[in-house]
């Protein structure tokens, strides 16, 4: 039969696991977000520059009646 005593420091001790675990889980978070920011801002510049060689790239279309008309 399990006495109360163990069973407290029983539940203390799984307390105590699960806060470290909430702990180490919140900091790998917050570490993975500071990753996702800094691909996020590198995503963003590599897309502006890909627009600008894409608009030097591309030639200017005119404005010309087709050979039909």
């Amino acid at each position: 039969m399990i006495m109360p005593a163990d069973r407290l420091t029983t539940l203390e001790i799984r307390n105590a696991e699960q806060e470290r675990t909430i702990e180490e889980l919140s900091a790998q978070i917050a570490e993975q977000w500071k990753v996702i920011e800094a691909m996020r801002k590198k995503l963003d510049t590599l897309a502006e520059r890909f627009v600008a060689v894409e608009e030097q790239v591309a030639p200017a279309h005119e404005a010309t009646k087709p050979p039909h008309w």
